[in-house]
């Protein structure tokens, strides 16, 4: 018996992370999906290379919504002194949040990129299937 709390109790010990640990994954995740997003973002442009209107439109666009994910992260944790206010999880938490604002405007980026069924006479620039 006294082997197996031993065990439970070093493999939850192992399993632990320090909060430095647990912040740097965060970002490392909000990484990732920023680099999907850049790639989704850089393969539209090629894709609609042609249509000089729609690609101004996607960068001014773009531009739009990096300001909105900053905005919102702001909103979200508006203290001046986040470390102070939100405490040690603020990087880990932060960056689980611009991953969630990131997944999401790459969602909508991916529309253009799957194209839309022929005859929705709703999709605009969304090219067909």
């Amino acid at each position: 018996m006294k082997l197996l709390v031993f065990f439970l109790a070093t493999s939850l010990y192992s399993a632990a992370q320090t909060q430095t640990a647990m912040n740097a994954d965060a970002f490392e995740a909000y990484n990732k999906a920023d680099l999907a997003l850049n790639e989704a973002y850089k393969l539209l442009k090629t894709t609609y290379a042609a249509d000089t209107l729609f690609v101004n439109q996607l960068k001014k666009t773009q531009r739009v919504w990096i300001t909105y994910r900053d905005a919102s992260l702001e909103m979200k944790y508006p203290a001046l002194d986040k470390r102070l206010t939100y405490g040690s999880v603020y990087p880990m938490c932060a960056s689980y949040y611009l991953k969630e604002l990131t997944n999401a405007r790459t969602a909508q980026l991916q529309e253009w990129l799957d194209g839309t069924l022929e005859g929705d006479v709703c999709s605009g620039s969304v090219r067909n299937k």
